[in-house]
Protein backbone atom coordinates (compact mmCIF):
# COMPACT_ATOMS: atom_id res chain seq x y z
CA UNK A 1 0.00 0.00 0.00
CA UNK A 2 2.43 2.91 -1.00
CA UNK A 3 1.23 5.95 -2.50
CA UNK A 4 4.15 5.64 -5.37
CA UNK A 5 2.92 2.61 -6.14
CA UNK A 6 -0.54 3.40 -7.01
CA UNK A 7 0.61 7.04 -8.78
CA UNK A 8 2.78 4.83 -11.18
CA UNK A 9 -0.21 2.41 -11.77
CA UNK A 10 -2.83 5.17 -12.50
CA UNK A 11 -0.46 6.86 -14.64
CA UNK A 12 0.70 4.07 -16.46
CA UNK A 13 -3.44 3.63 -17.09
CA UNK A 14 -3.77 7.20 -18.23
CA UNK A 15 -0.89 7.06 -20.28
CA UNK A 16 -1.43 3.68 -21.93
CA UNK A 17 -4.78 3.90 -22.74
CA UNK A 18 -6.11 2.28 -25.95
CA UNK A 19 -9.45 4.18 -25.96
CA UNK A 20 -9.59 7.82 -27.88
CA UNK A 21 -13.40 8.07 -27.73
CA UNK A 22 -12.68 9.78 -23.92
CA UNK A 23 -12.99 13.10 -21.97
CA UNK A 24 -10.62 14.88 -19.90
CA UNK A 25 -12.17 17.34 -17.32
CA UNK A 26 -11.13 19.32 -14.36
CA UNK A 27 -12.54 21.05 -11.08
CA UNK A 28 -11.67 23.26 -8.29
CA UNK A 29 -13.39 23.89 -5.39
CA UNK A 30 -13.82 25.85 -1.99
CA UNK A 31 -15.58 25.11 1.43
CA UNK A 32 -15.55 26.58 4.14
CA UNK A 33 -15.25 23.34 6.32
CA UNK A 34 -14.32 20.32 4.67
CA UNK A 35 -16.71 17.55 6.14
CA UNK A 36 -16.47 13.95 4.81
CA UNK A 37 -19.11 11.46 6.16
CA UNK A 38 -20.21 13.75 9.00
CA UNK A 39 -16.66 14.48 9.99
CA UNK A 40 -14.38 17.55 9.60
CA UNK A 41 -11.26 16.89 8.16
CA UNK A 42 -10.02 20.17 8.71
CA UNK A 43 -10.93 20.95 11.83
CA UNK A 44 -13.50 22.71 11.34
CA UNK A 45 -10.93 25.28 8.99
CA UNK A 46 -11.40 26.21 5.25
CA UNK A 47 -10.43 23.78 2.37
CA UNK A 48 -9.49 24.24 -1.27
CA UNK A 49 -9.54 21.19 -3.59
CA UNK A 50 -9.27 20.36 -7.42
CA UNK A 51 -9.35 17.75 -9.29
CA UNK A 52 -8.86 15.77 -12.98
CA UNK A 53 -11.22 12.97 -14.37
CA UNK A 54 -10.90 10.75 -17.53
CA UNK A 55 -14.00 9.39 -18.69
CA UNK A 56 -14.85 7.39 -21.70
CA UNK A 57 -17.80 6.74 -23.69
CA UNK A 58 -17.88 2.81 -22.66
CA UNK A 59 -18.84 3.93 -18.85
CA UNK A 60 -14.84 3.47 -17.67
CA UNK A 61 -13.25 6.21 -15.71
CA UNK A 62 -10.40 7.03 -13.77
CA UNK A 63 -9.66 10.59 -11.72
CA UNK A 64 -7.56 12.33 -8.96
CA UNK A 65 -8.47 14.87 -6.32
CA UNK A 66 -6.57 16.61 -3.41
CA UNK A 67 -7.45 19.01 -0.54
CA UNK A 68 -5.97 20.10 2.25
CA UNK A 69 -6.71 18.13 5.50
CA UNK A 70 -5.74 18.82 9.06
CA UNK A 71 -1.73 18.86 8.94
CA UNK A 72 -1.55 17.89 5.57
CA UNK A 73 -2.71 17.35 2.53
CA UNK A 74 -5.24 14.25 0.91
CA UNK A 75 -4.38 12.70 -2.35
CA UNK A 76 -7.69 10.21 -3.65
CA UNK A 77 -6.73 7.83 -7.01
CA UNK A 78 -9.69 6.29 -7.98
CA UNK A 79 -11.56 4.61 -10.89
CA UNK A 80 -14.85 2.15 -12.27
CA UNK A 81 -17.23 2.10 -14.55
CA UNK A 82 -20.35 3.48 -14.40
CA UNK A 83 -23.64 3.14 -16.88
CA UNK A 84 -27.36 2.55 -16.92
CA UNK A 85 -30.30 -0.29 -16.84
CA UNK A 86 -32.74 0.97 -17.91
CA UNK A 87 -33.51 4.05 -15.33
CA UNK A 88 -31.60 2.66 -13.37
CA UNK A 89 -28.02 4.23 -12.64
CA UNK A 90 -25.22 1.92 -11.53
CA UNK A 91 -21.48 2.75 -10.04
CA UNK A 92 -18.97 0.39 -9.85
CA UNK A 93 -15.16 1.22 -8.65
CA UNK A 94 -12.65 1.60 -5.97
CA UNK A 95 -11.03 4.72 -4.24
CA UNK A 96 -7.35 4.91 -2.41
CA UNK A 97 -7.22 7.83 0.03
CA UNK A 98 -3.65 8.78 0.51
CA UNK A 99 -2.29 11.52 3.15
CA UNK A 100 0.67 13.29 3.23
CA UNK A 101 0.42 13.42 7.36
CA UNK A 102 2.34 11.30 9.76
CA UNK A 103 -0.89 9.27 10.69
CA UNK A 104 0.10 6.67 8.41
CA UNK A 105 -3.73 5.92 7.57
CA UNK A 106 -4.22 5.52 3.84
CA UNK A 107 -6.73 2.81 2.78
CA UNK A 108 -8.11 1.83 -0.18
CA UNK A 109 -11.99 1.02 -0.81
CA UNK A 110 -13.99 -0.86 -2.94
CA UNK A 111 -17.19 1.26 -3.86
CA UNK A 112 -20.87 0.37 -5.09
CA UNK A 113 -23.79 2.83 -6.12
CA UNK A 114 -26.90 2.65 -7.79
CA UNK A 115 -29.42 5.22 -8.64
CA UNK A 116 -32.95 5.70 -9.94
CA UNK A 117 -34.47 9.38 -10.54
CA UNK A 118 -34.49 10.90 -6.89
CA UNK A 119 -32.94 8.35 -4.76
CA UNK A 120 -29.35 6.96 -4.90
CA UNK A 121 -27.89 4.13 -2.55
CA UNK A 122 -24.29 2.74 -2.20
CA UNK A 123 -21.81 1.42 -0.08
CA UNK A 124 -18.38 1.92 0.59
CA UNK A 125 -15.56 -1.03 1.91
CA UNK A 126 -12.44 -1.32 3.07
CA UNK A 127 -10.48 -3.67 1.64
CA UNK A 128 -6.91 -2.54 3.10
CA UNK A 129 -5.23 0.55 5.38
CA UNK A 130 -1.91 1.17 6.58
CA UNK A 131 -2.86 1.61 10.24
CA UNK A 132 -1.38 -1.13 12.08
CA UNK A 133 -2.59 -0.86 15.62
CA UNK A 134 -6.41 -1.35 15.77
CA UNK A 135 -7.98 1.48 14.05
CA UNK A 136 -10.74 2.89 11.76
CA UNK A 137 -9.74 2.37 8.43
CA UNK A 138 -7.52 -0.20 8.78
CA UNK A 139 -9.51 -2.98 7.05
CA UNK A 140 -13.22 -4.41 7.13
CA UNK A 141 -15.26 -0.79 7.46
CA UNK A 142 -18.41 -0.45 6.25
CA UNK A 143 -20.18 2.85 4.95
CA UNK A 144 -23.48 2.52 3.57
CA UNK A 145 -25.37 5.88 2.52
CA UNK A 146 -29.09 6.62 0.89
CA UNK A 147 -29.80 10.10 -0.78
CA UNK A 148 -32.75 12.23 -1.65
CA UNK A 149 -32.05 14.86 -4.27
CA UNK A 150 -34.43 17.48 -6.14
CA UNK A 151 -34.53 19.98 -8.88
CA UNK A 152 -35.87 23.11 -7.98
CA UNK A 153 -36.82 26.40 -10.22
CA UNK A 154 -34.69 28.80 -10.67
CA UNK A 155 -31.61 26.33 -11.05
CA UNK A 156 -31.91 25.71 -7.07
CA UNK A 157 -31.62 21.98 -5.68
CA UNK A 158 -31.85 20.48 -2.69
CA UNK A 159 -30.40 17.08 -1.50
CA UNK A 160 -30.99 14.86 2.19
CA UNK A 161 -27.91 12.64 2.84
CA UNK A 162 -28.12 9.91 5.43
CA UNK A 163 -25.15 7.26 6.18
CA UNK A 164 -23.94 4.62 8.81
CA UNK A 165 -20.30 3.79 9.17
CA UNK A 166 -19.17 0.35 10.85
CA UNK A 167 -16.13 -0.05 11.97
CA UNK A 168 -14.63 -3.73 11.99
CA UNK A 169 -12.60 -2.86 15.05
CA UNK A 170 -15.89 -1.09 16.94
CA UNK A 171 -15.60 -1.94 20.65
CA UNK A 172 -11.95 -3.51 20.58
CA UNK A 173 -9.87 -2.89 23.56
CA UNK A 174 -8.22 0.24 23.04
CA UNK A 175 -10.67 1.58 20.32
CA UNK A 176 -13.76 1.94 22.18
CA UNK A 177 -17.21 2.70 20.44
CA UNK A 178 -16.31 4.67 17.26
CA UNK A 179 -19.53 3.53 15.30
CA UNK A 180 -21.74 6.56 13.93
CA UNK A 181 -24.77 7.97 11.89
CA UNK A 182 -24.91 11.04 9.94
CA UNK A 183 -27.46 13.52 8.48
CA UNK A 184 -26.83 16.23 6.21
CA UNK A 185 -28.88 18.93 3.99
CA UNK A 186 -27.68 20.48 1.10
CA UNK A 187 -28.89 23.58 -0.68
CA UNK A 188 -27.39 24.14 -3.98
CA UNK A 189 -27.58 27.21 -7.33
CA UNK A 190 -25.75 26.64 -9.94
CA UNK A 191 -24.88 30.12 -10.89
CA UNK A 192 -23.82 28.81 -14.67
CA UNK A 193 -20.13 29.88 -15.54
CA UNK A 194 -19.43 31.34 -12.07
CA UNK A 195 -19.70 27.64 -11.10
CA UNK A 196 -22.18 25.97 -7.93
CA UNK A 197 -22.70 27.56 -4.76
CA UNK A 198 -24.26 25.44 -1.47
CA UNK A 199 -24.96 25.73 1.91
CA UNK A 200 -25.05 22.78 3.69
CA UNK A 201 -26.10 21.71 7.64
CA UNK A 202 -24.29 18.01 9.02
CA UNK A 203 -25.23 16.12 12.35
CA UNK A 204 -23.00 13.01 13.20
CA UNK A 205 -23.47 10.89 16.67
CA UNK A 206 -21.41 11.52 19.54
CA UNK A 207 -18.62 9.01 18.82
CA UNK A 208 -14.93 8.23 19.69
CA UNK A 209 -14.47 8.51 16.16
CA UNK A 210 -16.25 11.40 15.63
CA UNK A 211 -14.59 14.53 17.27
CA UNK A 212 -16.88 17.12 16.48
CA UNK A 213 -19.36 15.77 19.03
CA UNK A 214 -22.98 15.74 18.31
CA UNK A 215 -22.94 19.48 17.64
CA UNK A 216 -24.62 20.23 14.26
CA UNK A 217 -22.16 21.94 11.70
CA UNK A 218 -22.58 24.45 9.27
CA UNK A 219 -20.53 25.24 6.21
CA UNK A 220 -20.60 27.14 2.25
CA UNK A 221 -19.08 25.39 -0.86
CA UNK A 222 -18.39 26.92 -4.51
CA UNK A 223 -17.54 24.34 -7.24
CA UNK A 224 -16.39 24.77 -11.04
CA UNK A 225 -15.81 22.05 -13.48
CA UNK A 226 -14.30 23.13 -16.93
Amino acid sequence: MKRATRLLAVSCLLAGSPFVNAEVTANIGFTSDYIWRGVSQTGNSAAVSGGIDWGHESGFYLGTWVSNVTGGYELDLYGGFAGNAGDVGYDLGAIYYGYTDSANADFLELAASASWKWLKVGANYTVDGDASTPAQFSGGDLYYYGALSFDLPQDFGVALTAGQYRFDDDGKAGVGEVDYTHFQVDVSKSAGEFGDFSLSASKADKQAGNPNGDDPLFFVSWSKSF
